[in-house]
């Protein structure tokens, strides 16, 4: 399988992803004919050479219009309008309180994308992306994902830098994707609920929620937009430097601003991984190599595996232990009765997490445990592609999670809190909510509806 390496040591936006994708050698022409399937007007499409700081890629702008055709196989667009490394590049950088017309919410922009006839692959990681700006900006206003009111997001130029983006990597063979440390810049941006300092509220909470570290520069300016941030959330499996990676390809997606400290650019190397680099690409070639036939739509992502014995821990310790790991952001903590030397009984100490968590986690388990060693060890995750769907019970609504592979549903799993908060409301057992949304969901997807 063929890897892309994002080096966004200079952030990263919407419009700089694809421009670093068209660098690479995908087709502008059916970047453009794949958009048209949206059925989405009021935009035309432009790319061109530029440089920055010397270092010279593609610039991809979308330029809004309200009579703008969709383009068709005899509509070349070749001339080029300014555009913007903001949050969303259309606005100016750091303005994010503009409004366009026709502007949507989370739910008419799943809408448009299910209806279009992209591939079930663009489709669902479009909504992906989008769902978790949705959740982020849904905590900072305090609604429903489903509710929030998408004002930059939801105009035309951010939707086509999404949709594209995706679209964009499956031209390019769907790539797994690692990227570099995540970078932002110091100072303001301006948004509709006030002057906030950087990092913008939805791109902190969009890396937060996945576990991704960030780091500020010196940069005086915003370097990294709430979709640059939500493209890394969801395709980047890991995060750190480059290991073993043969580069056959490089591209630069430039941006619009000059920078004081570094060329406004991201870097895009796609290759492959070496099988005698010493990192986590070793683990990385050996999964694929494992998994290598038959080839399923999966989802995939390296995480750390953290373990240490114990035999001679409090069992309140151990408890407690669990529970402040689990709320730090462990992805998973459980131990295991294992026998230890000398016949001792002992437990087995796992602790599941981002890579970029692995120190943290280590070094909770040595303050917080009877541990004198963590062992580390990084291993590679399969998951069934995840939708969600809304069960309506006679008591009320019911979420509850599909896993998929290769396009059919293979597990169906009520969400429990879910299911939970709606017991609690009308005063059945949880149990009998829990078998309901089951059923009901079952059936519902067995009708088609």
């Amino acid at each position: 399988m063929k890897t892309l390496y994002l080096d966004v040591f200079s952030g990263l936006s919407g419009d700089m992803f694809i421009g670093a994708l068209l660098d690479l050698g995908v087709e502008f022409r059916q970047l453009e004919y794949g958009l048209a399937k949206l059925n989405l007007d009021g935009y035309r499409l432009e790319h061109r050479r530029a440089a920055k700081h010397g270092i010279e890629g593609m610039k991809f702008d979308v330029l809004l219009s309200d009579h703008a055709p969709r383009p068709t196989q005899h509509d070349h667009s070749h001339s080029h309008g300014p555009g913007d490394h903001a949050h969303f590049h259309s606005h100016g950088p750091g303005d994010c309180d503009h409004v366009h017309d026709g502007s949507r919410n989370f739910a008419q922009i799943k809408t448009l994308i299910h209806a279009s006839t992209l591939s079930d692959w663009v489709k669902e990681k479009s909504i992906a992306v989008f769902q978790r700006i949705a959740v982020a900006e849904g905590k900072i206003h305090g609604m429903p994902p489903e509710q929030v009111h998408f004002h930059e997001v939801g105009a035309v130029d951010s939707i086509v830098d999404i949709v594209g983006g995706c679209l964009a990597l499956e031209l390019l063979g769907k790539p797994r994707v690692l990227a570099s440390g995540v970078v932002e810049g110091t100072g303001w941006v301006r948004c509709a609920h006030g002057r906030m300092p950087l990092p913008a509220p939805a791109t902190l909470e969009i890396l937060g929620a996945r576990g991704v570290a960030i780091s500020q520069c010196e940069e005086p300016r915003e370097l990294l937009t709430p979709t640059g941030a939500a493209m890394l959330a969801e395709f980047a499996e890991s995060f750190g430097a480059m290991s073993g990676l043969v580069a056959e390809r490089v591209g630069y997606g430039v941006g619009t601003r000059d920078n004081d400290t570094r060329p406004n650019v991201v870097r895009a190397a796609l290759g492959k991984l070496a099988t005698g680099s010493n990192q986590c690409s070793v683990t990385s070639v050996q999964s694929e190599q494992a998994f290598a036939a038959p080839a399923h739509d999966w989802d995939t992502d390296t995480i750390a595996v953290l373990e240490t014995n114990l035999d001679d821990i409090n069992a309140e310790l151990l408890g407690a232990f669990v529970e402040r790991a689990l709320a730090a952001g462990a992805l998973d903590v459980f131990h295991t009765p294992i026998q230890m030397k000398k016949n001792r009984p002992g437990v087995l100490l796992t602790v599941l997490c981002a890579v970029e968590d692995a120190e943290k986690f280590a070094a909770l388990m040595l303050r917080e445990t009877t541990a004198f060693g963590v062992r580390r060890t990084l291993a590679e995750r399969r998951k069934l592609q995840r939708e969600f769907l809304t069960v309506k019970l006679p008591q009320g609504d019911v979420t509850v999670k599909l896993g998929k592979l290769d396009g059919a549903v293979v597990q169906i799993a009520p969400e429990f809190e879910s299911c939970r908060q709606l017991a609690a409301k009308a005063g059945l057992p949880l149990k009998q909510i829990y078998e309901t949304a089951l059923t009901t969901s079952r059936a519902q997807l067995e009708s088609g509806t």
